[in-house]
Order: structure tokens, then C-alpha cells, then sequence
């Protein structure tokens, strides 16, 4: 029996929204005829495609790989309409580009520079905390997370991390800083502006500060990267911070990077899935080296 392609279309258009009552009334059908249809899909392909939780629809491992071929075959063939009807552009690629929400901003602009200006894609970014965005990328609504820390996928989940570049993270303040801060008898002598304590380079910190048996005075925990510059160049604290989050302060002298914390990383990584139709121009984005995207 041939696939019916009418069924292929409403699970597609289910499985991007997650919704099954949304959908419904988006496409004008009744929910249980939507329902049944997908079941119908599921019948002939001999596999359960969403896993059930209460209202939640999540994609089975079978119901990832028919998305992948659902979004191949419904984008060409709205390509095709606008290739024909409007003067569109085939085969134009897409690539939506999740970050953590106190990630650096230069870092998260130096990962899609390669892709700006380009007339041939569509670049969407979007941002939010580590859990939501990694729901976005199962449900196949984004193709990469970017994120200061790894994530363990698993059989339901399968996240891949891969480490895109490591920094050493640095004491940052205002010039002619009175006394200078040097390491480690700075940490005694100045108030700091540190990350939150679920962070880990504050985890990082604290060992080090243990190490030494110091105890530094903190002036705020800051888990926003773009707050944290701020507060570094508006007071006299300093911020403990990968210089890549102050890079145009660093040149421009408003601020100084009075040297690295020995053993003190900032790590940033690409949390993707298995896809079976993968963006070119995301795997390139991936095998950049990590100096570029720090410059």
C-alpha cells in the first residue's frame, strides 16, 4: 500500500507545533479526525511515531526520522509554489540557531558570521533557558543550541555536544585600577563581580579561591553575561569573565584584562541531534576552528 501523503502532512504540521488541538483548528479538521489519521500514519509505517504524555506529544526515535523526511518533502515542494508562483528561490536553506540566554553576545555573533548577508538563507536565532531550548531542538524547531555547558543525551534524548572553543576567563575592570589587581593577592584586596553560583566558572572560581584559602569580597553574582559587562564598566569591581564578552571594551580601552585565572575555563559548546537531512551550512558552522569564533 502507498504512503499516503495527505496523513504524512497532518503528523508533520502536528509534530512542529506539539499540539494536537492547535493544529486541529489551524488546518479546519476536527481533532479526533486529525488523531485518526495520524494512527492510520502510524498503522502503515508499523511504528509509533509521538510518545504520549498527558496533553504532550514528543517524538518517538521513529517519529524524528519521519520528520526529517516530512520536512525534506513539504519544504521542496513549497519551494516549488514559490519557485513557480512567486519567484522564489529553490532549495533555500533555513538554519535556526538557539542560545542560552546569559550566553555571551560576541561569542553567539562570531558562531553565525559566515551566514550574514547571505540572500540564499533564512537565519533565525532564538533565545532562551538551556531546558526549553533543548525541547525546541527535540521537537526538530531548532537545528543547534549553543550553551556554556554540555548536556548527556540518551535513547530518548539523542543530544550530541561538541566543544566549539575554550577560553581562559580572565579578572576584567577599569583601567588604572588602584591597587593593580594581581593574582592571588588581588582576590583579598577587591570587591568582585562573579557568575551565579550554578555556574562553572563560579564553581571553577571558588576551587581556586579554596585552593589559596582565600576569601574575596563579592560585590554581585551576575548570571547574565551582558549585565556583568555592564556592571564592569560602570564600577570599580571586577568581573571574573572570558575576555570574548568585553572584546570591544578590551580594544577600545575601556576596559582591561589584568590576566587569566589559572585553571579557570569558559567552554563553549553546539548541542545538536541526528539528523538525516543536515544543513550544510551548519556542519560547516561546525567545523570552524575555535579561534575564529573567539577573534
Amino acid at each position: 500500500m502507498k504512503l499516503n501523503y495527505h496523513h504524512l502532512y497532518y503528523f508533520w504540521q502536528v509534530a512542529k507545533s506539539g499540539h494536537l488541538t492547535r493544529t486541529a483548528e489551524a488546518l479546519h479538521v476536527s481533532q479526533s479526525s486529525l488523531s485518526q489519521q495520524i494512527r492510520q500514519l502510524e498503522e502503515r509505517l508499523g511504528q509509533a511515531l509521538f510518545i504520549r504524555e498527558g496533553r504532550q506529544l514528543h517524538l518517538s526515535e521513529a517519529g524524528r526520522l519521519a520528520f526529517d523526511y516530512a520536512e525534506a518533502i513539504f519544504t521542496q515542494g513549497e519551494e516549488l509554489s514559490a519557485l513557480f508562483a512567486e519567484g522564489g528561490h529553490a532549495h533555500r536553506e533555513v538554519v535556526r540557531v538557539g542560545a542560552v540566554a546569559t550566553l555571551s553576545r560576541n561569542f553567539q555573533e562570531g558562531f553565525v558570521r559566515p551566514l550574514l548577508g547571505r540572500d540564499d538563507l533564512d537565519l533565525i536565532l532564538q533565545s532562551g533557558g538551556l531546558d526549553d531550548l533543548l525541547r525546541r531542538l527535540s521537537a526538530h524547531k531548532l537545528d543547534v543550541v549553543l550553551s556554556n555547558q554540555p548536556v548527556r543525551g540518551d535513547s530518548e534524548h539523542p543530544w550530541r555536544s561538541q566543544r566549539l572553543a575554550r577560553q581562559p576567563v580572565s579578572l576584567i575592570a577599569t583601567p588604572h585600577l588602584t591597587p593593580p589587581p594581581v593574582f592571588p593577592s588581588a582576590l583579598n584586596g577587591h570587591a568582585f563581580i562573579l557568575p551565579g553560583v550554578e555556574n562553572a566558572t563560579r564553581h571553577a572560581f571558588d576551587q581556586l579561591c579554596g585552593h589559596y584559602r582565600l576569601t574575596p569580597k563579592i560585590a554581585a553574582e551576575v548570571d547574565d553575561m551582558a549585565m556583568m559587562r555592564l556592571l564592569a564598566r560602570d564600577t570599580q569591581h571586577i568581573a571574573v569573565m572570558p575576555p570574548v564578552v568585553v572584546r570591544d571594551e578590551l580594544h577600545n580601552g575601556t576596559l582591561k584584562d589584568y590576566g587569566a585565572l589559572p585553571g579557570v575555563w569558559e567552554e563553549f559548546y553546539a548541542i545538536t541531534i541526528q539528523r538525516r537531512f543536515e544543513s550544510p551550512s551548519l556542519k560547516a558552522l561546525l567545523t570552524r576552528s575555535g579561534e575564529s569564533l573567539l577573534d
